[in-house]
């Protein structure tokens, strides 16, 4: 039986025309930052992806600064900062930030000071989504790019940290996203490439699937993809719903991403959950975090007000584009199946 991948807010599968620039990529031998024709051809090649990437963002006008991931970009935009947050944003985030803004049991994050605060657009964990307040200093939209339609001139921020593998690029290349004219100190000097703001000769190979894959992905999005993601999403809930009453749908009713459903199977752990479903084929996410070979639970579910006994026993199950409602059916009887053991081993 062929696997099925519903772990896309982990990593995307490579979209074919990201792996197509990136093959094309690898044939162009100059470096960016030398004035010869190789050199200026390796420059377009950035220069091509950066306008995709931002006309992809909506944020024509604003400056894409590419970096090795979301999570560089993050200490760029909040290193040295002292802004507040919440205990929702992805640890990235969480490492720069102050987490003393109040989140409800509907996981929606109150802040009283935009412009010294950091909010996320879309968590990773639940799919729930947040309103950004205007002048807020710093979202993090890496899960919400590519399937929201997202502007980041109108999102109301100062600053963006995206990510190309959410979205069918690869791994290891990112962006930091500034309104123009926004001041941040350097944290890798040397060269000064990405207008002095990321010294380092440029990934020219990640950066050119970046842009492909941003520009495919809004292509999706016109084309309402994602809506019918969040049709298989629903009939997901339904079917496990209807097979397991007592399962509590995180977020189900509110604002979320179309591909999410965090659900919490109480008294059953996340982890084994997924190393069940790993051995019958599906590749899904606990909704807890392991460190250090210790399995603790979800702190975006203990924000919402979950005890832990229910934030380690959550599953996160996200889809894509090329799911299909076979996939999600076969996930369904195959959950509800071992789910039924379960209950009888715990009664």
């Amino acid at each position: 039986m062929n696997r099925v991948y519903l772990d896309h807010n982990a990593t995307a599968p490579l979209r074919a025309e990201a792996r197509a620039a990136m093959i094309a990529a690898m044939d162009v031998a100059g470096n960016p930052s030398s004035v010869h024709a190789e050199g200026r051809a390796a420059k377009a090649l950035v220069e091509n992806a950066r306008a995709q990437v931002a006309a992809a963002f909506g944020a024509d006008g604003a400056d894409v600064v590419f970096t090795s991931s979301a999570t560089e970009a993050a200490a760029l935009a909040l290193a040295g900062r002292g802004l507040h947050g919440a205990a929702v944003e992805h640890d990235a985030v969480g490492a720069w930030i102050t987490d003393d803004l109040l989140v409800d049991a509907a996981g929606m994050v109150s802040v009283t000071d935009p412009a010294q605060s950091t909010l996320q657009l879309a968590n990773s964990e639940t799919g729930i989504l947040q309103t950004l307040p205007e002048g807020l200093a710093v979202s993090d939209m890496t899960q919400a790019f590519g399937k929201l339609p997202v502007a980041f001139n109108w999102a109301g921020c100062t600053m963006a940290l995206i990510s190309a593998h959410k979205l069918g690029g690869p791994k290891g290349i990112g962006a930091l996203v500034l309104k123009r004219g926004t001041d941040i100190e350097a944290r890798i000097k040397g060269g000064g490439q990405e207008m002095g703001r990321r010294s380092g000769t440029e990934n020219v190979i990640g950066i050119a699937g970046f842009g492909a894959a941003a520009d495919a992905a809004a292509r999706d999005l016109a084309n309402g993809v994602w809506d019918r993601v969040a049709n298989l999403r629903d009939i997901l809930e339904e079917a496990i719903a209807a097979g397991a009453n007592e399962t509590i749908f995180v977020g189900k009713g509110g604002p979320r991403l179309p591909n999410t459903s965090c659900f919490i199977a109480p008294g059953w752990k996340g982890e084994t959950q997924v190393m069940q479903m790993d051995l019958a084929g599906f590749a899904v996410s606990a909704g807890s975090a392991c460190s250090s070979g210790k399995v603790r639970a979800s702190r975006v579910l203990r924000a919402m007000g979950f005890d832990d006994s229910a934030a380690s026993s959550a599953l996160r199950v996200s889809l894509g584009p090329e799911t299909t409602e076979d996939d999600i059916l076969r996930f369904a009887d195959t959950w509800l199946a071992k789910h039924r053991k379960f209950r009888a081993r715990a009664a």
